[in-house]
């Protein structure tokens, strides 16, 4: 399949791997086979779970066999090729916008992130926040995003010894990474920031605020911002603003 391959992973899963590389053309890949799936999904496909590179599909095997389910997958892929070649698939994607504040006691690495980079805490502020973020794949806590598209000139080392209580919507970076906590937890990003908002909220029908293949950009917001959208937050009334980024 064109350097695609499968493996088997258990009785009732299925690999699909697309390449050895982590980047956006193949996370692309993966997420455009995952919206397929999910479009002629039955009760035989029971979860699908995207990672950087690859697809993990759960399967009944009773309702659906192995090789019908890698048939399914071939004429997929097949029909994807054909639309890129062909020029006419264009992706629409969310671009979720994650207000931030960037002061104080929510970015206690904002220095150590500017000095390690030879430049100001403001210059590491613009930079984080000038961009939209692709969201490759949600792990480690429910709803935490692994974001690619970080300028390395904001890059920096985790922590040495990972702090024991982050708290929620704490934005950090790590290596060349970023992303953000949705929920309190250890870690050992470097945190220059943090959000009201709540990425991961399990008392709605959806918990999650966006999902894998979606693209965050983060928003400068004042302490006085940042306590009024809490409020809001708390109260059940505020919605980030979301648009929508074209790809091919």
């Amino acid at each position: 399949m064109n350097g695609v391959e499968v493996f088997h992973a258990g009785e009732q899963g299925l690999v699909v791997e697309f390449g050895k590389d982590v980047n956006q053309t193949i996370n692309s890949k993966v997420h455009k086979l995952a919206k397929g799936l999910i479009a002629k999904a039955n009760k035989a496909i029971f979860e699908i779970v995207p990672t950087y590179r690859s697809l993990l599909i759960y399967f009944d095997p009773l309702s659906m066999t192995r090789a019908e389910l890698i048939t399914k997958i071939e004429k997929l892929l097949i029909s994807e090729n054909q639309a890129l070649q062909s020029g006419e698939e264009k992706e629409a994607a969310n671009i979720v916008h994650i207000p931030v504040c960037y002061q104080g006691e929510f970015a206690p690495d904002l220095e150590f992130v500017a000095e390690y980079n030879g430049i100001s805490a403001d210059e590491v502020v613009d930079i984080h926040s000038s961009t939209p973020y692709l969201v490759y794949m949600l792990g480690f806590t429910p709803g935490f995003p692994y974001l690619g598209g970080m300028s390395p000139k904001i890059a920096a080392p985790r922590l040495d010894k990972p702090r024991v209580q982050i708290p929620a919507g704490s934005v950090g970076i790590a290596g060349s990474q970023t992303g953000f906590y949705p929920i309190e937890s250890p870690g050992g990003w470097r945190l220059i920031g943090r959000t009201p908002i709540k990425a991961f909220n399990p008392a709605v029908a959806n918990p999650f605020l966006f999902a894998a293949g979606d693209y965050l950009q983060f928003k400068p917001i004042s302490v006085d911002e940042f306590r009024q959208i809490g409020k809001q937050v708390d109260a059940g009334t505020y919605s980030p603003e979301v648009t929508e980024l074209q790809r091919g």
